[in-house]
């Protein structure tokens, strides 16, 4: 099993899309508080359908301890900032695809204490800052499923 790991997510609509993306998929998705809205919030409702009670989702009180809980095989953080894309790599079972939230990316602290090479981006046009959230987290999902042999 792959995992999804949202970094404190503020917009219902777009974790509630990746919640139906997980039940569709066989990820994971684990949500690090604070989260930006209520589970039971009308816009995740709506947006996950009936599929966010088929998606396996835990939460974390905090990115430490998700850290300390979780047995994953190796994190990967997703940032505009990386220069390796997230095509480069060869994505194994038990590996952690870490997103952070949407109006900041995820903070300094943490892409310092994952390694360079395990930093990815999606690459996009020079002109642009960012992509929505749950679509980020579809590409790279599925890049790594595609990589399973859709497993």
């Amino acid at each position: 099993m792959m995992h999804i790991v949202l970094f404190e997510p503020e917009i219902p609509p777009n974790t509630g899309n990746i919640m139906r993306l997980a039940a569709n998929t066989g990820f994971r998705l684990h949500l690090i508080e604070p989260l930006g809205f209520e589970l039971d919030d009308k816009q995740l409702r709506r947006a996950g359908l009936d599929y966010r009670e088929w998606a396996d989702t835990r939460r974390y009180p905090s990115y430490d301890n998700f850290i300390n809980t979780l047995d994953f095989n190796r994190l990967y953080a997703f940032t505009t900032k990386a220069s390796r894309t997230y095509s480069d790599v060869r994505f194994a079972p038990g590996d952690a695809l870490l997103f952070g939230p949407e109006s900041r990316g995820l903070p300094a602290r943490i892409l310092e204490s994952i390694d360079g090479d395990r930093r990815l981006r999606i690459p996009m046009t020079a002109a642009s800052r960012s992509l929505n959230l749950s679509n980020t987290v579809a590409i790279a999902i599925y890049e790594a499923w595609r990589q399973q042999g859709f497993a």
